[in-house]
């Protein structure tokens, strides 16, 4: 097993994983392009959920239901949250985020819009470590605390920079994604510490999904 130390110098390649998500889905695009084309956004979207093994989703399926049940009680919240049961509104959720991906991935591969592909989860895995970095961890012992301890916090904002700039080098689509993506990040941020006063593995896998279908739509749009 990694070490905690490991754990957290892991956090600088996670835009890299997005990256060669977003690569992965966009050679695939181009391989469907004779496919009808809802096929083809349903293809791409059911392997977008396996590479991540639906980890994200998860998170988020636990944030919907617990931010509900929890009736803005942080301990309520938190315990809802570890419950691995799946409330309604939960499915509910899940059911319009993958919606909401489907057609706008839909409206972008008819546009021919294959950026959208790469930019979308690489902007949602540079998310997690500028959470991390900014935001406290709001449950001690978690899975998450060791990688929060741990973060190579002189490296982070250089990496995060980095990857900013290449991003807009990407032109319009690439500059629109990465303001959707702070403004989304800000909005959410605020909402997590003013509920739990940090965030959890549970909270930062939704921040992946909602920022990833944010890009799309706004792309799409």
């Amino acid at each position: 097993m990694p070490t905690p130390e490991q754990f957290g110098r892991s956090t600088l390649f996670y835009p890299l994983v997005g990256v060669l998500v977003g690569a992965l889905l966009m050679v695939v695009g181009e391989l469907l392009v004779n496919v009808h084309l809802l096929l083809q956004a349903a293809l791409l979207l059911a392997l977008w959920v396996m590479i991540s093994g639906a980890l994200h989703l998860d998170g988020l399926a636990d944030t919907a239901d617990a931010w509900v049940g929890g009736l803005g009680d942080r301990e309520r919240t938190l315990a809802i949250m570890k419950d691995p049961r799946c409330g309604p509104v939960a499915v509910v959720t899940l059911v319009v985020v993958l919606l909401l991906k489907f057609a706008a991935l839909t409206a972008l591969l008819g546009n021919h819009q294959y950026w959208a592909l790469l930019l979308a989860p690489w902007l949602g895995r540079c998310a997690l470590p500028l959470l991390f970095l900014t935001t406290g961890y709001a449950r001690p012992g978690g899975l998450g605390q060791a990688l929060a301890d741990h973060l190579p916090r002189r490296a982070m904002p250089w990496m995060l920079a980095g990857n900013a700039a290449l991003m807009v080098l990407v032109g319009l689509p690439g500059m629109l994604a990465v303001a959707v993506t702070l403004v989304l990040f800000v909005w959410l941020r605020r909402r997590l510490i003013a509920r739990l006063g940090g965030t959890t593995g549970d909270t930062a896998g939704a921040m992946v999904e909602l920022i990833e279908c944010a890009v799309l739509v706004a792309l799409a749009v």
